[in-house]
């Protein structure tokens, strides 16, 4: 959570970033993994200063950006499992959500996660390209829902909580996941035949 001005510039990197991670995430994974590590630290620290105290959200939010985004980097192999991890766990979600209506049972995420987690590093390509496309794409929608609508990039996820959940979009918004499915198999295609081809 920033302050609202600097609301606007970053759902201008968060469509940046997620077009970058999106088409060319394999080739620079490192880099998306810098990326989302400093979004994912900024958010938590950030998150743990008042709202009235602009400035130490602002100091809060890069400390913990550079934080997270150094332990995602340094941290190659671990970032590798904990995608294949939450690859696993959206598995058991989206497939829970077709056989009952509550969350799926602590056991079946946990398997589901290490299988995830395993198979990530037996199928690292694959599993950095598809992960990188899809978490790219819907990325680049809630930084241009945010830029377009005329709402900040805090209010846009602080008020729709279902934007971390894409599998689950909000009532008469269907069509993000069409938008998302689409977005996401572009990236992994280009992905695939362009900024991934001939690597290791």
């Amino acid at each position: 959570m920033l302050p609202h001005a600097y609301e606007l510039p970053a759902a201008t990197l968060l469509v940046l970033g997620g077009a970058l991670s999106c088409f060319a995430g394999y080739r620079l994974f490192k880099i998306v993994l810098a990326i989302y590590g400093f979004a994912l630290g900024a958010s938590i620290a950030s998150s743990t200063m008042g709202v009235t105290n602009a400035t130490g959200q602002v100091v809060a939010a890069i400390v913990g950006g550079v934080a997270g985004a150094l332990i995602l980097v340094f941290a190659y192999f671990i970032g590798i499992a904990l995608i294949g991890a939450g690859l696993g766990a959206l598995v058991a979600h989206v497939a829970w959500g077709y056989v009952g209506a509550n969350d799926p049972p602590a056991a079946l995420l946990i398997v589901l996660a290490i299988v995830g987690a395993i198979g990530a590093m037996v199928l690292q390509r694959y599993v950095i390209v598809v992960a990188t496309a899809f978490g790219g794409a819907w990325t680049i929608i809630v930084g241009a829902l945010a830029l377009t609508g005329g709402h900040p990039a805090a209010d846009v996820s602080r008020n729709n909580v279902w934007l971390a959940y894409p599998m689950n979009p909000a009532p008469g918004q269907h069509w993000m996941l069409f938008v998302w499915l689409a977005l996401g198999i572009a990236g992994v295609v280009v992905q695939l035949a362009v900024t991934a081809k001939g690597r290791p």
